[in-house]
């Protein structure tokens, strides 16, 4: 069984069929208008031999003229009313015209006859008064030029039609796949994109398809393809870095986590070794615990799944909860946490997630945060939004590593870069919460001088429960 043809063939055979049917349509037309126009000349040209005679047979009625014409070509025969012949041409001989019944009584009559003597002949049937008397002068000339000259026209049609076809058949095949050229590129980069995306082709370097014309269909489309290319092409890359980070994240907890196990399986211990050999594994335990409750938050949020309990809650309250659970870490390093967070600040928002959000940034501020130091916490209000600062005098982020803080297990050379204690998923979980709650993260930072980490929420919410 043949396969179903190309777009492009079926493109092509389309219009093919289409301008073959205007073509034979407008060929048809204007032969017939050709035809018509051929005729109508030829019967013009009979009346304009016709009536100078018909006005000399009838100022003068005894006289027979007709007999006495012998023009070449050019056939005359006088008929009565019931249609005699009374008067015909030398050059008819012993012939006439059979001109039929049913003869003109007031206007000019046009047949076409079929003589055996003188052939395909064009007759002009033109009645007039002679004596009293009706009389019908019959003048008959032969087609055989018209019919030539249409003869030849239809010749030309003939061999104009297919090659007109043709010229078609190339024009719109070669427009076709001009036309179409766009779309098997974007075959190509979707192949190649498929290839990349089921086989690890990492160091391949992804170009984006050309657009011609950006204005027209294919353009826009190829402009469409190219974005979803450069998002499948970064989510490819993405995925496989953070696949790669997960199992470095994860390989040494179990590690510990194997090498503890076997160690208390070789031979019995003392009871103190095992109490040991289980802080150890219950600190990793919890590391495990904490890496991938952090992903499944991630996952929701990227599913927009992140569930979040809208209730009205004071945002100071919150923060200034965090400030108290991060405490006494804080204090293990001689740090203090002063907070500015007077002002009522009545919003919507999950409590848990905003808890588990400001902790993040304490718990980053005093892990990287030098002894001896302060950790400012302020909240403040500015452009419909309150936000909630966190200032630490640690080591700072290097301005290269900033754009990149939120990626998840992102580390950079230096312990500077901000991350938590769940594997390098803090501070992207906390951009996640900022985003469920409609608000955004903020940094600023300068290397050897601390960092700032804004949290930004709207406060249109807390507008709308002090206007009810």
């Amino acid at each position: 069984m043949l396969g179903s043809p190309s777009l492009r063939v079926r493109t092509m055979l389309l219009f093919c069929i289409v301008v073959g049917v205007l073509l034979a349509g407008s060929y048809l037309i204007l032969y017939t208008l050709v035809n018509r126009q051929v005729h109508s000349q030829l019967d013009r040209l009979l009346l304009e031999t016709a009536n100078p005679v018909v006005a000399d047979l009838a100022s003068d009625p005894t006289e027979n003229d007709v007999d006495q014409l012998d023009l070449p070509g050019n056939y005359f025969e006088l008929f009565d009313a019931s249609g005699n012949a009374l008067q015909k041409s030398v050059n008819l001989g012993g012939g006439t015209l059979a001109v039929g019944g049913n003869l003109p009584r007031r206007t000019p009559v046009f047949r076409t006859l079929d003589d055996t003597a003188h052939g395909r002949l064009r007759v002009a049937l033109t009645p007039f008064e002679r004596g009293g008397e009706l009389q019908i002068l019959a003048l008959a000339v032969p087609t055989l030029s018209a019919d030539r000259a249409l003869e030849s026209f239809r010749h030309i049609i003939f061999w104009v039609f297919p090659l007109s076809l043709l010229l078609t058949a190339l024009i719109s095949g070669w427009y076709a796949g001009r036309s179409l050229e766009p779309v098997r590129r974007l075959t190509g980069h979707a192949a190649r994109m498929a290839e990349r995306a089921a086989h690890s082709a990492a160091g391949e370097i992804w170009t984006p398809l050309p657009v011609a014309n950006p204005r027209d269909e294919l353009g826009r489309l190829a402009a469409t393809f190219n974005h979803l290319f450069a998002c499948v092409d970064a989510a490819v890359r993405q995925l496989r870095q953070f696949v790669t980070d997960a199992s470095h994240e994860l390989r040494t907890p179990l590690a510990v986590l194997e090498g503890e196990t076997e160690l208390l399986l070789l031979h019995p211990r003392p009871q103190e070794d095992y109490q040991k050999a289980l802080t150890v594994i219950h600190g990793e335990l919890t590391k495990l615990i904490r890496i991938v409750n952090g992903l499944f938050t991630l996952s929701m949020a990227d599913a927009g799944e992140l569930r979040l309990s809208r209730n009205p809650l004071y945002l100071n309250e919150v923060a200034e909860e965090a400030c108290a659970l991060a405490d006494p870490l804080a204090r293990a390093k001689g740090i203090t946490i002063e907070r500015d967070l007077g002002r009522e600040a009545l919003c919507q928002g999950d409590e848990a997630f905003l808890s588990q959000l400001f902790l993040i940034f304490l718990d980053n501020a005093v892990k990287y945060s030098e002894p001896h130091t302060a950790i400012q916490v302020k909240l403040e209000k500015s452009d419909g939004f309150y936000g909630v600062r966190f200032q630490d005098q640690g080591a700072g982020i290097d301005p290269k590593h900033l754009p990149h803080i939120f990626d998840r297990f992102y580390r950079a050379p230096s312990a500077a870069e901000g991350e938590t204690q769940s594997g390098g998923l803090g501070l992207a979980i906390a951009q996640a919460i900022a985003r469920a709650h409609g608000g955004s993260i903020e940094c600023s930072s300068k290397p050897g001088r601390g960092s700032i980490f804004t949290v930004k929420l709207p406060a249109s919410a807390a507008s709308e429960l002090n206007a009810s």
